[in-house]
């Protein structure tokens, strides 16, 4: 039985200010949860309709009813678990290796799947403007895949940390040189822009190398890659050289 408390602080999780106030983030279905038990992110409870992951603790665990979980579950199709999880604290932003920046990614999916190419692609360092959609929200959780728990996600101010930082800058944009063409470097910063407009004006003044991926089609009428798509691309000919 999940309690009207329970469920009032569970849905709360849906929004930012709710998550900020208690730390608290949600994570539903069996893989992504058992991802986040292997990590170092302290369980505040587990939900399931299941007699499953037997490791985790008996005060720590529930297992409730089919409608129960549906009160507490962000799906419209609801799992067979979700999980609550206190927000860890942000971690000092490491400047080596490769490092990717996000100017103002609203689209949940896309931060998700973002945080996964970075840890397919070894990348451990995201950081995101203040405008960027939050990495504890239930949709981006999800997409993650649990790639969440191996990538250190921090939200800064773009401009000075860009105007301060010693390893060279490249940005994302429709018109520059070929990836395929420019001279990558094994440590660097790579500036992915809004799914909308781009790199934004202020950041743009500030970056010195301007990459592009060139169209190939015969029409050439597609307007854009997704960022997604388009981030995976730059990671591949930064990582392979």
């Amino acid at each position: 039985m999940v309690s009207k408390n329970q469920i009032k602080l569970i849905s709360s999780l849906q929004q930012k200010k709710y998550r900020t106030v208690h730390q608290l983030f949600t994570v539903e279905g069996k893989k992504g949860i058992q991802e986040l038990l292997d990590s170092t992110l302290e369980l505040e409870h587990l939900y399931t309709t299941q007699n499953d992951f037997k490791t985790v603790a008996k005060d720590k665990k529930s297992i409730v009813s089919d409608a129960d979980l549906k009160k507490i579950s962000a799906l419209s199709t609801p799992n067979t678990c979700l999980a609550v999880f206190r927000i860890p604290k942000e971690e000092k932003i490491k400047e080596s290796g490769l490092l990717v920046v996000l100017d103002a990614i609203r689209d949940p999916g896309n931060l998700g799947t973002i945080i996964r190419l970075c840890d397919w692609f070894g990348i451990q360092q995201l950081i995101c403007s203040k405008e960027t959609v939050d990495v504890y929200n239930p949709k981006v959780v999800q997409a993650t895949m649990g790639s969440i728990t191996r990538v250190n996600v921090n939200y800064v101010n773009l401009y000075d940390f860009l105007s301060s930082t010693s390893l060279p800058v490249f940005g994302t944009f429709m018109t520059g040189r070929s990836i395929y063409d420019a001279t990558l470097p094994r440590e660097g910063i790579v500036v992915v822009g809004n799914e909308a407009n781009g790199i934004s004006k202020e950041l743009e003044k500030i970056i010195k190398n301007r990459l592009t991926i060139p169209h190939f089609g015969s029409l050439q009428k597609a307007e854009s890659l997704n960022v997604a798509t388009a981030t995976a691309i730059v990671l591949s000919e930064f990582c392979r050289r």
